[in-house]
């Protein structure tokens, strides 16, 4: 498979994480106004995170650490790209919560994440919803690291790729339209299906890292659907354990009072937009996939799309 790479050595999944870092580069300035110890900080952090991004050249070509370090640092950074979505929000100071419960009750006819945990406080439900909700980042992680251990490195590249493209996008929303979700808009329920441990865990999990404003597109659905169709296209038996929990997770995110429903259904619709560009032509594919050292070539199948 041809390396596609420009003069300095650089992925595609490099040259999108410059893209996303140049992006939220701005927001910083716009957003971060009289704040100019936050924004020396922020902007910092992205310095260090494009030396990070042009140092992943020499990683792959420099052994086994190396390797792994070069193609899955970009898994790495979400969080903290996620992370700083949410200060930068808060920095701001204002959502755009009112115009997607409108869009939710034209659609639905009513405000489904509000009513369905109250009109169906089921705990046996609750139990089961809540823990796909909290498989979240096995299921994210799982697909590339499956595929990687399996020696199907170039379609873990293609995952990881798939993957951070698909949170780039949802990052960018987050900035310039940030949805706070019901479970800072509305008023959250209490009854036998919020006391189950799995919801009362998925609840501690956001209270210690969750980011404000980041509801729509859910992020949650589009990675984590893109991650499982990935596992299913290039390791079924993988992609079919996964695929249950992802089900889950998709109506988790709603009956918890997680995301609006809307929310859960622009997720699916990134996804969906990600992987068709992504499998719009062979060239493209090629150009994710980092040719492996021949070590691996053994190994390794190829990559068909």
């Amino acid at each position: 498979m041809a390396r596609v790479k420009d003069g300095k050595g650089l992925a595609l999944v490099d040259l999108a994480t410059l893209i996303y870092i140049a992006v939220s580069t701005a927001a910083v300035l716009v957003f971060t106004g009289g704040d100019r110890v936050g924004s020396i900080a922020l902007l910092s952090a992205h310095i260090l995170a494009v030396c990070l991004v042009l140092l992943a050249p020499r990683g792959r070509a420099d052994g086994p650490i190396g390797r792994f370090a070069g193609d899955w640092y970009p898994m790495l950074l979400l969080g903290a790209f996620y992370a700083e979505v949410g200060v930068l929000n808060i920095d701001v100071g204002y959502h755009h919560d009112l115009a997607i419960q409108r869009l939710e009750q034209w659609i639905f006819g009513s405000q489904v994440s509000y009513r369905w945990i109250r009109e169906m406080p089921n705990p046996g439900l609750s139990w089961l919803l809540h823990c796909c909700y909290l498989a979240y980042y096995a299921i994210l992680y799982a697909s590339p690291l499956g595929l990687w251990i399996s020696g199907r490195r170039d379609p873990a590249r293609f995952t990881i790729f798939a993957v951070v493209a698909t949170f780039y996008l949802c990052f960018v929303v987050f900035l310039f339209f940030p949805v706070t979700g019901p479970r800072y808009a509305l008023a959250l329920a209490d009854n036998a299906a919020t006391r189950v441990w799995p919801a009362r865990a998925a609840q501690w999990v956001l209270d210690l890292g969750d980011s404000w404003g980041a509801a729509f597109p859910s992020s949650h659905v589009a990675g984590a659907v893109v991650a499982t169709l990935c596992a299913l296209r290039f390791w079924r038996p993988l992609g079919l354990v996964l695929l249950p929990l992802t089900i889950g997770l998709i109506f988790a995110v709603v009956y918890g009072q997680f995301h609006y429903a809307v929310d859960a259904v622009a997720g699916l619709a990134v996804a969906i937009a990600v992987l068709t560009s992504l499998n719009a032509g062979a060239t493209r594919v090629a150009a994710v996939a980092l040719p492996p050292p021949a070590s691996e070539a053994a190994v390794r199948p190829t990559l068909h799309l």
